[in-house]
Order: structure tokens, then C-alpha cells, then sequence
């Protein structure tokens, strides 16, 4: 197959919200859910694409002619692509009935992992979603980051268990996840976490924690005070609060506070290597990259997945090539404008 077949037959098989547009921006699917549409007025998901499209590459070409390095180490674990998988769940409701949580995560978990990445893994209300990709996580070795609601402490500490199980090479909360309406009918309630919740959480993990869904710098120093290893800018492609800024728009206030405290994620509207490379180079450590991931796993199972990470990998080496990053440390904010 080639990537184009793998997105044209993903359009036979997702369910009937996502319109596998050509370019995944979010105006298609604009105020669905479910459905991969963003909430209230559904503008946040075309924001956060629109963002990256007015930042611009500065190519130069004068220099040393080698293959570019893309690989990065996190936390002791080395990757071949500064990109991952990001976290998705409720397969059926949202993308139709091809696949559940647990079929979905298999498929991403491996194939990632064959391919020089991670997935961060869903949950959801159903316990078998957490327990589906963990088990993943664990079939792969470790290889994978499972991510837990802000449910209730109780709650949270039994999703650890299966962490520990897993073997989990880093775990992480979609803090921003508070905002969706059946985490608050719980009992304790689930929703918001204080500084000192997360800190019991981070110190539970027992293992590099990161906190999902940082949009200001006053969310980053909370997190760095809970002991956070890292952080995701992310306000959830818009899907739990209408009207926000595009995390574009606000990576480098927070890598600019952060002066490498914690690592730096970022997620919202990133569809290619250009796309990855632009991040790169205002500071975050790597990006995360859901909604076409899906599209990969529905157009082509653990194929489709192989050849949209190529397809990343090659726009990334030829930007960095074109501009003079002969790895990814050496991407710097010179090679970038607005």
C-alpha cells in the first residue's frame, strides 16, 4: 500500500463523523461530537492547524552535507522520531464500529514500537479500555505511555496498578480531561486535581509522569511543583473547552519559563514533518499526533501506521536537510519565522 491508499480506504471504514479530509484541520468534522470535532464552535481544532501553517521554515543549504539524526532519548529511552502517538478512546462512539478500544490499541501500540516511536494509550469510563492498552503496553515490552483521567484518587490508584503491570516506561493524566461532562458524575467526583493531589500521583507513578493539557505558564510551574517530568501543551484539539488559543500560539512563553525544568511535549493540530520540525525548533522536546493516527490504523491496521511515521520521518529529514539541522538538537528558532 502506499500512504494515499491507506487514507483512501480509511474513508470506507470510519464510522460516519470523520470525513478523512486531505488535510485533517478540523473544519469538516467542525462542532461533532462525537465525532473528532471540537467543542462549542468548533473553531479551537482549526485554530490550533491553522497556527502551525503561519509559521514559516528558513532554509539554507550552505553547509556540512550529511544524513539528518531525527532519533531523541527521553528519560533513559531512546526513539527514532521526536513524534508519538497521542492518546484516543471511545473507538466505537467516535470512529465507528471497526474497531474498539482494545483492537485499536493493539494495533498502534505495536506497530509504534516496530517503528521507533511510542502511542500513548486512551481511557475511558468502561475499565476494560485501561486494562486493554496496558496489556498492550506490556505485550510491547513496556513500550508505551499509558494515560489516566483525572478520576477520582481511588480510581487513579487502581489505573497505577495496571501501570505497574505493564511496565510502563512513562504514564501519564490528561489533566484537561476534567473538563469532559461524564467525569463529573462520579462519586468521590473526579475532575480538577490541586498541586498537592498531583504530587501524591506523580510520586505513585514510580516512574516518569506526564501532566497532558498545559496551556499557560501558571499551569506549567503547578506542574513542575508536583514533580512533574514533563509536560504536554495541549488543550485537547479543542474538544473539552470552546474558545481557547492554539497551542502554537502559546509554546514559547511556556518553553521560555520553563528553561528546561521538565520536558516539553506539544500536541494540537501538527500533520506533518514540517509540521514536527516548526516545534522542534520553538523549543519543544517532541510532539504528539492523534487524529491521523487513527486514520492510519482504520485506512491500513499496523501498515498504515508504518508508512505515516515514514511519511513524518521523510518530511522531517528533508526540512532539517533543507535548513541546515543536521539533528534534532541543533533545530534552533533561527530557522523558524512568523
Amino acid at each position: 500500500m502506499t500512504y494515499e491508499e491507506v487514507m483512501k480506504q480509511a474513508r470506507f471504514e470510519v464510522g460516519p463523523y470523520c470525513k478523512v479530509c486531505p488535510v485533517c484541520n478540523g473544519r469538516a468534522c467542525k462542532n461533532q461530537i462525537p465525532g473528532p470535532g471540537a467543542k462549542g464552535i468548533g473553531d479551537v481544532a482549526i485554530r490550533n492547524y491553522d497556527q502551525w501553517q503561519q509559521i514559516r521554515v528558513n532554509m539554507d543549504t550552505i553547509g556540512e552535507n550529511v544524513e539528518p539524526d531525527t532519533s531523541i532519548e527521553l528519560f533513559g529511552n531512546k526513539f527514532a522520531y521526536p513524534f508519538f502517538a497521542g492518546p484516543v478512546g471511545a473507538m466505537r462512539m467516535h470512529y465507528g464500529d471497526k474497531y474498539d478500544d482494545e483492537e485499536y490499541n493493539q494495533i498502534l501500540v505495536s506497530a509504534c514500537a516496530e517503528n521507533g516511536i511510542a502511542a500513548f494509550t486512551g481511557d475511558g469510563i468502561d475499565p476494560n479500555v485501561f486494562l486493554a492498552a496496558t496489556r498492550a503496553i506490556k505485550d510491547n515490552n513496556g513500550r508505551g505511555i499509558p494515560t489516566i483521567k483525572p478520576w477520582n484518587m481511588d480510581t487513579i490508584h487502581e489505573k497505577l496498578d495496571l501501570v505497574f503491570e505493564s511496565g510502563a516506561m512513562m504514564a501519564a493524566m490528561d489533566i484537561d480531561a476534567a473538563g469532559l461532562p461524564f467525569l463529573k458524575n462520579m462519586e468521590p467526583p473526579a475532575g480538577n486535581k490541586t498541586v498537592e493531589d498531583l504530587a501524591l500521583i506523580v510520586h505513585d507513578a514510580e516512574r516518569p509522569f506526564i501532566i497532558k493539557g498545559i496551556m499557560t505558564v501558571k499551569g506549567a510551574k503547578k506542574a513542575y511543583e508536583a514533580g512533574a517530568s514533563a509536560i504536554v501543551v495541549s488543550n485537547h484539539g479543542g474538544r473539552v473547552l470552546d474558545q481557547t488559543p492554539a497551542t502554537a500560539e502559546v509554546l514559547e512563553e511556556i518553553v521560555e519559563w520553563n528553561e528546561g525544568r521538565m520536558k516539553i511535549f506539544v500536541d494540537g493540530g501538527i500533520r506533518t514533518g514540517i509540521d514536527v520540525f516548526k516545534a522542534l525548533a520553538m523549543g519543544a522536546d517532541a510532539v504528539l499526533i492523534a487524529r491521523p493516527f487513527v486514520q492510519a490504523v482504520y485506512g491500513g491496521q499496523a501498515e498504515g501506521v508504518r508508512l505515516y511515521i515514514e511519511k513524518l520521518a521523510a518530511e522531517l529529514k528533508d526540512t532539517m536537510a533543507m535548513c541546515g539541522a543536521t539533528d534534532i538538537k541543533s533545530i534552533s528558532r533561527k530557522m523558524i519565522r512568523r
